[in-house]
This record gives structure tokens, sequence and C-alpha cells, in this order.
């Protein structure tokens, strides 16, 4: 790619959010400039970073008067792309770019298609947005990444245009997940008992009503064993079913919902767990997976979309909707004497960063050559 074409990002996830698409478009960006790609990329964005060195334009998002956000994203943000002479134009949330003049190539990114499987798991206005704008979001679009085969997969199945115009991302890994005691620590956020662990957003995909039931079923079956649960995340949309059942578990005293935590703990939290527990109905990547693995902790998940992708050759698969298959994997792993840790850093090594950002800069250079 020559140096004078220049790649714009419209990186709002940076600051509008916290979660798998802020992680990735976070990593992203930090592995383009570990490559030497500073100077070809321009970021949008909400807010400026002083600590970035990469060229960003701010364009704040204000919430009022009613209709900005639109003018924002339809309207303010192409106008500025178009007089800064970039080449492509990336979308790491999946929603645009909009309004470009031709000349302008547009790649988007898709990280699942939940609100089309799983509408009834999000909100009207979410599932409305994603039925009105991404078919032509799409069809418009020169190149369409995703985060895995099953994503994919299911893009095509949903699209079909899309076949030749798509390419998988794997995600990576921060290099803060690795092996990491700290025993002190466990006990300064109160945790003194062997633990399974959640973590992620607590909301209906996440089947997390399944996990308490056979956390219940576990506890019941081998009462003679110290045992919690320590479940990391922010309550997300349509929580109400879970925090009634969690007010009505049997064995309550030994949840803990810590929400959220800082990122230096999580390889602490991580590392000391006898398993991560990820009983999720449907994901695109899944990053807990690859996280927990890399600190050399077993993983139990549910077979289905892509989980069985990431994790296949280490995790432990239970089908999604059997509690009794759920707890199996729980005393299959918990009663184990074989020690996983090394073969589950070398499965999270397949996964980085900085080969998610070569996949993504070498499809870049054909796009707009």
């Amino acid at each position: 790619m020559s140096n004078n074409k220049r790649i714009a990002i419209l990186a709002d996830p940076l600051d509008n959010q916290s979660a798998g698409v802020h992680v990735f478009t976070k990593e992203l960006i930090n592995a383009l400039i570990n490559m030497g790609k500073a100077d070809q990329l321009l970021l949008i964005r909400e807010k400026y970073d002083p600590d970035l060195n990469i060229e960003q334009i701010v364009v704040p998002n204000i919430h009022l008067p009613i209709g900005f956000a639109s003018l924002r994203l339809f309207f303010i943000i192409p106008w500025i792309l178009s007089n800064r002479g970039v080449a492509a134009v990336f979308e790491p949330a999946h929603f645009g770019p909009f309004n470009l003049p031709h000349s302008i190539k547009r790649m988007t990114m898709i990280h699942d298609l939940t609100p089309l499987i799983f509408p009834h798991h999000h909100r009207w206005h979410s599932q409305l947005l994603q039925k009105i704008f991404l078919k032509g979001i799409l069809r418009r679009t020169d190149w369409v990444f995703t985060n895995s085969k099953h994503t994919s997969k299911d893009v095509e199945q949903f699209f079909p245009f899309t076949e030749n115009k798509i390419k998988h991302l794997y995600l990576g890994k921060h290099s803060v997940f690795q092996p990491t005691k700290n025993p002190a620590r466990l006990k300064e956020l109160g945790i003194n008992v062997p633990y399974f662990i959640y973590v992620g957003t607590i909301e209906p995909r996440k089947n997390l009503v399944l996990l308490l039931n056979a956390f219940a079923t576990f506890c019941l079956e081998n009462k003679d064993q110290e045992i919690a649960l320590i479940m990391v995340g922010q309550m997300g949309w349509k929580s109400t079913r879970f925090e009634e059942a969690f007010a009505a578990h049997p064995y309550r005293e030994k949840i803990k919902l810590l929400g959220f935590v800082d990122f230096s703990d999580l390889p602490i939290l991580y590392t000391h767990a006898t398993a991560l527990i990820y009983p999720s109905m449907y994901e695109g990547f899944g990053l807990p997976i690859i996280e927990a693995l890399a600190c050399g902790t077993d993983v139990i998940t549910a077979n289905n979309s892509s989980l069985t992708e990431i994790g296949e050759g280490a995790a432990f698969f239970f089908e999604t909707d059997d509690t009794a298959s759920l707890v199996a994997c729980m005393e299959e792993v918990f009663f184990s004497k074989e020690n996983r840790s090394l073969k589950n850093q070398l499965h999270a090594e397949k996964f980085s960063w900085a080969q998610c950002a070569l996949d993504f800069w070498q499809k870049v250079e054909e796009v707009i050559k």
C-alpha cells in the first residue's frame, strides 16, 4: 500500500462501550500501530486520547437534540472523510460506514448476527436497526470481516451476496493473560475457597439461569466439597429473570457477583479458578475462552456457534440447554487430577492480535489497490 493511501477507522467503540467490540477496536488499532502503520491511519471518534500516537478527529456524539446522532453518522462524518482523501473506511461495530463517495472503499466488521438470530434477547430498537440497515450496509460494502468461520457462515446464510467478499479475522488476547498467582488479591476480593468463574455481561443470551441451576445441582450432589461460583461482569439488558433466579437460589451464599473488576484482576481470577464456565447460547467468538486458556485454566463451554470452533481441542463441551450435561462437565473438571495448564496455554497461543492485524492489513491492501 502506498503511504499516501490512508485508512480511516470509525473508532467510536473506544469511547462508548467496554465489551467485546471495544476490545476488538482497541487491540486491532494497537496492533496496527505496532506494525508501523500509525501514519496510514486516521481515527474518527467521540473523545481524544492524548496517549494514542495516531491522528484522531473528534466528532462528539451529542445526544440532544433528537436526531443529532443520525446527522453525525450519515452526514458530518462522511463529509469529513470525503475531504480527508482517505482510500477506505473501516467500521468495526458493523453499523456503516454510510454515505461515502464511490471513490472511498467501505469495509465493515460483523461480530455476530444475534439481533437477527435471537431477536427476543435484544432491545426492540437494536432489532429494528439491524433489519432496516444491515442488508444495505453489506450490499454497499467492498469487504466484510467477521471474527470466526462460524460468523462468516451465518452472514453468508442470511446474505448470500456476501459470499465472495468475506473473510474471518480471529481475535487475539492481551499479553496480560498468562498464569498469574496472587492469593492475597483473591482474599481481598473475598474469595477463599475453590471456585468456578463466569466472565461476561449478565444478559439472557449468556444462558446464566442454566448456570445457576447447574451450580445448585453440583452443590447438592457434592455437599462435602467447598466450592463457589464467581461471576464477573455488569448487568445487561433483560436481566430480571437472572436476578429472580439468583434471589431464590438455594446456595446463594456460595455465589459472588463481583460486577466490573479491574483489568489487572482478570488474570488472577482466571488463574486460580477451577474452570471458566461460559454457557452462552451463541457467540461470534467468545474472548473469555481464550483469556482463560491463556492463563492455563480449564474451560467449560456450550457446544454451539463459534464456541466449538474456538475451543476445539482444549475446552470441555456440554449440550447448550442440558443442565445435567453441564453438571457432568463441572464434576469431570473438578475431580480431575490431570494438569492441563500447558496444553491450554499452547491452544491460546494460536490466537494473537498481531496476526489479526496482519490479516486485516493484507486484505485492506487488496481492497484498495
